[in-house]
């Protein structure tokens, strides 16, 4: 059943971090949590600071958006499946935007 837009995705949407991280695992089979900060830092072209990392990483696996798994001696994170389906919501969601603001035009 396709996700609606509404309140659930707002809480998802609060922190454009968590938001960020999401896109960033999309289609992924997980990425290492230090290549996915390191990703994340090159994309906003800042340094992120470790604790407001790891504290949106931990958001994201209560919320049931990531799960963790341990790959030797990295922590490993990918979407769930309700992690995806938000993204691709939030991916719809842009494009009518941005379509909508064409219109306008």
């Amino acid at each position: 059943m396709p996700l609606k837009h509404g309140r659930w995705h707002m809480k998802w949407l609060q922190s454009g971090r968590r938001r960020d991280i999401c896109v960033l695992l999309y289609g992924t089979d997980g990425r290492p949590a230090q290549k996915l900060k390191t990703a994340l830092e090159r994309h906003h072209d800042e340094r992120i600071d470790p604790e407001q990392f790891y504290g949106a990483l931990e958001a994201l696996e209560r919320l049931g958006h990531v799960e963790s798994r341990t790959d030797g001696l990295s922590d490993v994170y990918e979407l769930t499946e309700a992690g995806a389906e938000h993204v691709q919501a939030y991916a719809t969601w842009l494009d009518e935007q941005v379509d909508r603001d064409d219109d306008a035009s």
